[in-house]
């Protein structure tokens, strides 16, 4: 009887250890069977079916002793002096604080904007702090506060920028071909579409050689729509 009363929760705990303090905590994590993605913007945000959770907001790690906040793409390497740092900037300044039960929005957008922090200061590659700053802005969509939305694809779009001039993505899960897709994409959306028009032609350039024709489809698109509304902004 009471096998059946047990209901399964759309949230679990998950045990991590601090990297900075070496404190163990436990934070909230979806279970993947209350997700439920509809469908994905041209920016690869998912949309979320009512009545599913949101793991976004569950994304980020923060240890509640020291403040420093992480995700699992973080790496276990800090360079010489970020510790310092870190402990100077963040953990020193840091009011106890628990993220670890259920998070509203705005607690979310705080946790995204703490690990943001970190992984600055800890110099992460730029594809890792890239996809926090993505996030943000997702989040901010579907509050509809545009202007915040704005900022952290403006912030996005730079440090997605500076992974594709240096490299950094290599060996990530994020290819070459979804990278200069997003940056054109992320380039639209802010208006620079020279910027835009030049990756998205990149992205079809590799039709030929490309395991991933989703994308060429996605950049062929937003390609289309750009010369459409040009056609109609230059009648």
């Amino acid at each position: 009887m009471t096998m059946m009363t047990q209901q399964l929760v759309p949230l679990y705990e998950k045990k991590y250890t601090c990297a900075m303090c070496e404190h163990s905590f436990s934070t909230k994590k979806v279970r993947s069977r209350f997700v439920k993605v509809l469908s994905f913007d041209s920016d690869f945000a998912p949309q979320y079916a009512d009545g599913f959770e949101n793991p976004n907001l569950y994304y980020i790690n923060v240890c509640p002793d020291c403040g420093y906040s992480f995700t699992d793409d973080f790496s276990n390497y800090f360079p010489p002096g970020a510790k310092q740092v870190i402990q100077e900037k963040i953990c020193s300044q840091w009011v106890p604080h628990n993220y670890g039960e259920e998070r509203t929005i705005q607690e979310a957008v705080n946790t995204f904007k703490l690990a943001a922090y970190s992984s600055m200061l800890k110099k992460e590659k730029h594809i890792v702090t890239a996809g926090l700053y993505i996030r943000i802005a997702w989040l901010h969509r579907t509050t509809e506060n545009h202007e915040q939305e704005m900022r952290f694809i403006k912030l996005a779009l730079k440090e997605y920028t500076e992974s594709y001039s240096t490299g950094d993505y290599k060996g990530t899960q994020v290819s070459e071909l979804r990278l200069m897709y997003l940056i054109g994409e992320l380039s639209r959306r802010t208006g620079q579409t020279q910027d835009a028009v030049r990756f998205f032609s990149r992205v079809i350039e590799k039709q030929r050689q490309s395991v991933e024709p989703q994308i060429i489809q996605l950049a062929k698109d937003r390609w289309q729509e750009m010369r459409e509304n040009q056609a109609v902004s230059g009648n």
